[in-house]
């Protein structure tokens, strides 16, 4: 597509855009900002779609239909018609060996890509370090672990001067620990844990509410500084479905009001964009907490005006 040719929003998608829209007007939002958005080469996220497709198995039969199943350039536009203002290109690698390539993709999707976060990724092997070392260099602003999909420990050894380096550089890294939709061997609040008593000052934040372990990863965010979550998926019929909040916690979501943060796992998604935000407006947590979360504090993370 030329370079002075807008991208077209997707068909189908007015409805999801409107209801979006009324959203933001009723709260007086500048727009969103979400830390919580997959962008990754083609041939990947193909994949990833392929595993969602056939997910029923892991999710007690509960079918998983991709909403937003279209090209790059559609899904960025759709975002910016919704008054997403900043989002990420949450990529992870499954095995050694891929996540440089998958950062050198993110930097140049960043590129082309201004309000995109500049987004990139690691994994335990030798030379995490040096790579992670990198891609801050070039700018990157978010990074993306995924303990499940990677089935491996955050503590492993091979990670910790990796954290230490983020901890050092104050970027926030959007860690997938919680073991929904299906546990895995390293998931839950222990071993992410391990990592935070040894770097306390790691911002990191908690995909997904640390779903289902949703007290568990409070715990963590009441406990240190820099750690925060981020409301993927929570609260949505879907993810009730999967794994309900409890509503006991509700006073200790509001109470770290500051500390939660938009996710929407856009375009990954079984349902419209706005039955994230309608999910939270339901917790009756009131208008102040609403825009702290779906707007002020990813903006103040990341310092955009």
């Amino acid at each position: 597509m030329p370079a002075d040719m807008p991208a077209r929003t997707p068909a189908g998608t007015s409805a999801d855009i409107a209801d979006v829209r009324r959203f933001r007007e009723r709260l007086g939002l500048p727009g969103f900002v979400d830390v919580h958005t997959h962008f990754m080469p083609h041939q990947v996220l193909r994949k990833v779609w392929g595993y969602f497709d056939a997910l029923g198995p892991l999710t007690g039969g509960i079918e998983w239909p991709i909403r937003y199943r279209h090209e790059e350039d559609e899904r960025a536009a759709l975002l910016r018609e919704f008054g997403v203002r900043a989002f990420t290109a949450m990529l992870y690698p499954h095995k050694p060996g891929m996540a440089r390539w998958l950062n050198e993709w993110a930097a140049g999707f960043a590129r082309r890509t201004p309000d995109c976060l500049h987004t990139s990724t690691f994994f335990p092997e030798a030379g995490a370090e040096e790579y992670v070392a990198e891609a801050l260099d070039a700018g990157a602003r978010v990074f993306k672990a995924h303990v499940q999909v990677g089935a491996y420990d955050p503590a492993d050894p091979l990670l910790d001067r990796t954290w230490g380096l983020l901890a050092e550089a104050g970027t926030p890294v959007v860690v997938h620990c919680g073991s929904g939709p299906a546990p895995g061997k390293h998931t839950g609040p222990g071993p992410v844990g391990r990592v935070l008593a040894r770097h306390p000052r790691l911002r990191l934040v908690v995909a997904h509410l640390g779903m289902p372990e949703y007290e568990d990863f409070l715990g963590l965010a009441e406990r240190y500084a820099e750690v925060r979550l981020d409301t993927t998926m929570a609260f949505t019929g879907f993810g009730e479905r999967l794994a309900a909040f409890p509503r006991r916690a509700l006073p200790r979501l509001a109470d770290l009001g500051d500390k939660v943060l938009l996710g929407s796992d856009f375009p990954n998604i079984p349902y419209p964009y706005g039955e994230q935000l309608h999910a939270l407006e339901r917790l009756g947590l009131g208008d102040a907490w609403l825009r702290s979360v779906c707007h002020d504090n990813g903006a103040k993370l990341f310092g955009i005006r």
